[in-house]
């Protein structure tokens, strides 16, 4: 029993198939198969470089196509009409290339500058804006003042400290706690339902 292997010996590992009918190729099909150079290894790697060659032309493409978006949307922005600026100095106006010393430079400055001071305006308008919704929202302060809700937090958490192999014991305190922090919720929804 432990003398016979579980495996075969390699000499059966070996299929071979007869067909039913003869099968024949052409000596020129032989010929040509035995004289090609091309291998598995070989086709494998001309068919790695043809997949490739298409990601990379892929990749340029979509490159360009970006490039090509990124420059119509600073044409557009660059064109836009800027309405602070002319609201804050009506009478400045923008150099342009001929009557500047600066030239094309001087311009492309100017026009960076304008970007600039809209984006600018446009982040604190956003964070005036942050501001006022923070200031109506003040839930945090009405959490802290609600003492109900506090002593049923101080409740849970010294219950847990007395039980702190046992947290299960103290299911009363916190349900006590679910039920204020729900009465609290209910109180808020209902200030901003207002």
């Amino acid at each position: 029993m432990g003398q016979n292997s579980s495996k075969p010996p390699p000499s059966s590992t070996q299929h071979v198939f007869t067909a039913e009918s003869p099968v024949s190729f052409s000596p020129d099909l032989i010929n040509a198969l035995q004289a090609s150079p091309e291998t598995d290894s070989t086709r494998g790697k001309d068919l790695e470089l043809h997949i490739q060659r298409r990601v990379q032309a892929e990749l340029e493409r979509l490159d360009a196509e970006h490039s090509k978006r990124l420059t119509e949307l600073q044409e557009q922005i660059s064109s836009a009409p800027d309405s602070t600026t002319d609201s804050i100095h009506p009478d400045a106006k923008t150099p342009d290339q001929s009557t500047s010393k600066g030239g094309v430079d001087h311009k492309a400055a100017a026009d960076g500058d304008k970007l600039r001071d809209l984006s600018r305006q446009s982040v604190q308008k956003e964070i005036d804006m942050l501001k006022e919704k923070l200031k109506r929202r003040k839930i945090k302060e009405e959490v802290v003042k609600d003492k109900a809700v506090e002593k049923a937090k101080g409740d849970v958490v010294s219950c847990l400290r007395l039980n702190d192999r046992r947290p299960l014991d103290c299911w009363r305190e916190v349900e006590t706690f679910k039920e204020e922090v729900g009465r609290l919720e209910k109180d808020y929804l209902g200030k901003l339902m207002e």
